[in-house]
């Protein structure tokens, strides 16, 4: 019993957090985020910002945005010293002391700080390096030192829920958008489990769904009282398809009798995708911005190719250049841009589909929402299980975020897509690769 009372004291007492740069670049306020315990901050993680903190795009804004909130602390007080926080902790900017490891890299001068702090024979408080870069809590561990990721925005919601229900009754613990099927039937299920039966084997842009999961995701995507849909699952599950064919459906059909052309729902489909994760490396690319872009967006071009085709797709025999996807883009009909350009627009009216979208950060999900304006629907798509970020995992990235903020909202829906639809040998290389 009294191991047990000491080991709850440990886990309640007031610790130090030293702080690594990727948990303010992933979250500009993390020093809030603390409760009562105090917050270092190396002076390399300074400087880091400090130079991440020039250009456009989203490490720039949170390199900007975190140096902005220090320097409201700097204000009210010595930041050396340590300035009160209205959380109950401090937060205090450090300048490094003696090197445990060899210092040719800002992470190792970020650890031996954390070294440093915990070995003051002032300092009374436990030392934690918190970090999303793996290879700086292995190194940190193996000097002794306590480490963790960034936990605030970490969920596994998105293991619980997403799943099609068969042959059973829903429990209402959730109010977003979620589906039955009971015998040949399927239901839309939402809120304090009000159910409206579907349209079963529903098409869209001659595109037919394979599965049961595929009809679903069709519903959703074609249901006016839906607004934000995440659909997850691993390559050849028909995401990105389905979201193109369901958005192309809205902007090209023509409007019903007697209404004029901008009665359609939606002006225009917008796809995004990030282009590399944390980073923007278009500039080092050939060419002028559509060239610099097509490597990233192939996938989109040949989703739009399987939905629209050309006339030599169909069996003609003429040669054609001009491929029918060219016509939607420059038309404006859809439009393909990173996500680099999405902050400081407003996008009323459009059928959004954010690609890819596990790669993105809680804060780039906050700032790609807040750009909807009136009538736009956002479509998420992604696979949490083929995450390219260093520094996001299932649990952390803006995707799981997203599902865990909206699961109670009427307005969401969340599929996780199981069953492939590509082809039986990809469906095969998923399994086994």
């Amino acid at each position: 019993m009294n191991s047990l009372i000491l080991y709850i004291i440990r886990l309640r007492m007031k610790k130090a957090f030293v702080l690594d740069t990727n948990v303010l670049i992933h979250d500009p306020e993390a020093i809030l985020h603390f409760e009562d315990n105090d917050v270092v901050l190396p002076i390399t993680v300074i400087e880091e910002l400090d130079k991440l903190k020039k250009g456009n795009g989203e490490i720039p804004y949170s390199a900007r945005h975190a140096l902005r909130l220090i320097d409201s602390f700097r204000e009210t007080g010595n930041l050396s010293a340590g300035v009160a926080m209205s959380s109950g902790g401090a937060l205090r900017v450090m300048i490094e002391e003696a090197s445990h490891l060899p210092a040719h890299s800002n992470d190792n001068r970020i650890i031996s700080a954390a070294v440093s702090l915990a070995r003051r024979q002032e300092n009374t408080l436990p030392v934690v390096l918190v970090s999303k870069d793996t290879s700086v809590r292995i190194k940190a561990d193996a000097l002794g030192l306590v480490t963790q990721d960034y936990l605030k925005d970490k969920t596994t919601v998105f293991q619980k829920y997403g799943n099609i229900a068969e042959g059973e009754t829903m429990a209402g613990e959730i109010r977003s958008v979620r589906y039955l099927k009971a015998g040949d039937k399927i239901f839309r299920v939402y809120g304090e489990n009000k159910m409206e039966l579907i349209r079963r084997q529903r098409s869209v842009m001659n595109i037919a769904p394979r599965n049961v999961e595929q009809e679903c995701a069709i519903d959703a995507l074609l249901s006016p009282q839906i607004n934000v849909i995440a659909l997850t699952g691993r390559a050849g599950t028909g995401k990105t398809l389905l979201a193109i064919a369901a958005g192309l459906h809205f902007c090209t059909k023509t409007p019903q009798k007697g209404l004029p052309e901008y009665a359609r729902r939606y002006e225009q489909v917008v796809v995004a995708r990030p282009i590399v994760p944390l980073g923007n490396d278009l500039g080092f690319l050939p060419g002028d911005v559509k060239e610099k872009l097509h490597p990233w967006m192939q996938p989109i071009y040949d989703n739009l190719d399987v939905i629209i085709g050309t006339p030599n797709d169909r069996g003609d025999d003429k040669d054609v250049t001009y491929r029918s996807s060219d016509y939607l883009i420059e038309s404006e009909i859809i439009h393909i841009e990173p996500l680099t350009y999405i902050r400081g627009r407003s996008l009323p009216r459009r059928f959004l589909i954010i690609d890819e979208s596990q790669n993105l950060r809680p804060l780039d999900v906050k700032t790609i929402i807040t750009r909807c304006g009136e009538g736009t629907k956002v479509v998420f798509t992604g696979d949490l299980e083929q995450i390219d970020s260093p520094f996001l995992d299932a649990a952390s990235n803006g995707l799981s975020h997203l599902i865990n903020k909206f699961i109670q909202e009427e307005n969401f829906c969340y599929l996780n897509l199981k069953h492939g639809a590509r082809s039986a040998l990809a469906e095969r290389a998923a399994e086994l690769l």
